[in-house]
């Protein structure tokens, strides 16, 4: 089964305020979530941080660029991304 993968308003922004290869690594992040699930063990820079919330650097340096999602438990299968942006100000 396949997974959803929604933007907040926030992230969607955030989104878009992203350098363009940056863009371009979390479209391939989300495509690779939609079809194998929120857990990405195959990426580099990647961590759980709780039960259901995970993380991925998507940049490393100067700045480090960092998404933030979130799964939905239950028969949904839903992943929201909460935070595309630097790493400095990521809610972690």
């Amino acid at each position: 089964m396949k997974w959803t993968v929604e933007f907040t308003g926030k992230a969607r922004k955030q989104k878009e305020k992203l350098p363009i290869k940056v863009q371009e690594v979390l479209y391939q992040l989300v495509r690779e979530i939609e079809a194998a699930g929120p857990v990405r063990g195959d990426w580099p820079n990647y961590s759980k941080l709780s039960d259901c919330e995970h993380h991925c650097h998507l940049k490393k340096g100067k700045p480090t660029y960092v998404a933030i999602w979130r799964e939905s438990k239950g028969k949904i299968r839903l992943i929201e991304v909460i935070y595309a942006g630097s790493h400095e100000k990521a809610p972690y």
